[in-house]
């Protein structure tokens, strides 16, 4: 064979290789395509392998580090006493309708826990939070603790304050709330009257039975009054109303919100098919059900078959909103060091602060982390989007209290505080500047720093990253038996 039809050979291949690399281009619309139709006879896992999209990872590489290292940590961790108290408000009334669909089934209803099995350490500490608030009220400021005529040295300077209206007392406290709350991305409840404490081991999330129009209203409230846009939607009722298609024409901000509401679904769908209702006794005396992962119910809730072609890109969702709360420990890691997590019961309080310590110095030595810098860094603009990332997402703990489920209601409130808790992390200009200052590394803190995270939203941001962690680990149980 000459030269000449070697290459001629040669010239021929490439023309085949690259006739066959544009069909599959042009069939597929490339890697990151969206799932077309005639591919939607594959299983939920089909499109969830490769890069995460936004981020600088992939879903094997998450997938190990949390299964492996993560998972196990937080098994441990969140059955200790400062993690399992969760003081919230399941009483606080419906803001954008009536309350009218309260669910009267026995597996709905949160069990409460006995005043004594709340270690004192924590009634302590939030006793003393409500003390702190004090300060501002009129009484504190003329109850005469501390500051007796005879005690002024200055009578005129005195007549002046306690002629301190009760108006103006009223704005101080307002002033100093508003003080805490600019850089919240929720709203924390659990000052207020009718909040309470609820023992999280007493009630797991798991599906209950709460179900129809009244749980679809609250997904239907979150996507369309708090999305930035998107009118499309399809006929299967676990459509996100966002099509994953839309997303590719949107600003980063407007994904990322999204892929984060989406991501949270997704993660709560997934608690609910792997502690699914199997059974339920007919003993009165013994109320329990059984529970255990359905493997029908989730594939009816992610396969593409069922869901248009977008429950693969959902379940994506999870791993992005995995990777912001895993990115918020990590920059919170040197303030929650210095946390002491105390409960009063010595022993466990320093197992606490050593598995924290632990579990901290393993995310900080993961390779990919979300960069929250992506975000809000277009200037004026970005300032409009952040006030509006804010404001949606206080409107979505609002939502929560519309939950007609208590124990749903209870599980959601905490999961969208632990998000509104990292995102305040994430994006609080406090916490930039009490660590380039190099505040945690000093040996004593004052007891009021200029960045501080109450006992609440601590425990929340802990178990919310706990759920989204038992998510991923229960997604590998259902992609072995879905194979």
């Amino acid at each position: 064979m000459t030269t000449r039809t070697v290459q001629r050979n040669l010239w021929a291949s490439a023309v085949v290789v690259l006739v066959l690399l544009l069909l599959w281009t042009d069939t597929t619309r490339g890697y990151f395509a969206a799932i077309d139709e005639a591919e939607t006879s594959k299983n939920c896992f089909c499109e969830l392998e490769g890069s995460i999209n936004d981020c600088s990872c992939d879903v094997d590489t998450v997938d190990h580090f949390n299964n492996m290292k993560i998972y196990p940590r937080l098994q441990s961790l969140l059955v200790k006493n400062f993690f399992r108290f969760y003081k919230v408000n399941l009483r606080q009334e419906c803001p954008f309708w009536p309350d009218d669909s309260r669910c009267a089934i026995r597996f709905c209803q949160v069990e409460n826990c006995e005043e004594q099995a709340i270690p004192q350490g924590i009634k302590d500490k939030g006793e003393h939070k409500e003390k702190a608030a004090f300060k501002y009220t009129r009484e504190a400021q003329v109850g005469g603790a501390g500051c007796s005529d005879g005690e002024d040295f200055d009578s005129s300077l005195g007549f002046l304050d306690t002629s301190i209206s009760d108006q103006a007392h009223r704005e101080f406290e307002l002033w100093a709330k508003h003080d805490e709350a600019e850089e919240d991305f929720c709203i924390v409840d659990d000052h207020e009257e009718g909040s309470q404490y609820v023992d999280l081991l007493l009630n797991p999330e798991r599906y209950t039975g709460y179900k129809g129009e009244s749980a679809h209203r609250i997904w239907k409230s979150i996507y369309l009054e708090n999305c930035f846009g998107g009118n499309n939607e399809t006929a299967n009722k676990f459509s996100n109303y966002v099509p994953h298609l839309d997303l590719r024409d949107v600003c980063l901000e407007q994904r990322a919100f999204y892929r984060i509401i989406s991501g949270l679904h997704s993660s709560i769908n997934i608690h609910l098919c792997s502690k699914y209702l199997l059974s339920e006794s007919k003993d009165f005396l013994d109320p329990q059900g059984i529970w255990g992962p359905n493997v029908k119910e989730f594939k009816r809730r992610f396969s593409p078959e069922t869901t248009g072609g977008e429950g693969p890109h959902w379940l994506r969702n999870l791993y992005f909103i995995y990777l912001i709360e895993l990115r918020a420990l990590a920059k919170a890691a040197p303030y929650l060091r210095r946390e002491d997590y105390y409960t009063g019961i010595a022993e466990e309080d320093e197992e606490v602060k050593l598995a924290i310590n632990d579990m901290l110095s393993v995310i900080e030595n993961f390779q990919s982390h979300f960069d929250e810098n992506a975000l809000f860094s277009n200037g004026i603009a970005s300032i409009k989007f952040k006030h509006d990332y804010k404001e949606k997402f206080r409107n979505i703990s609002r939502i929560m209290s519309c939950v007609g489920c208590d124990k749903c209601k209870l599980w959601g409130k905490l999961q969208t505080q632990g998000l509104g808790t990292a995102l305040k992390i994430l994006y609080s200009e406090k916490l930039n500047l009490a660590t380039e200052s190099g505040l945690w590394d000093k040996p004593h803190i004052e007891a009021d720093p200029i960045f501080r995270l109450s006992r609440t939203e601590i425990v929340a941001l802990f178990n919310a990253f706990g759920r989204l962690s038992n998510s991923i680990y229960e997604m590998e149980n259902f992609r072995r038996v879905l194979r």
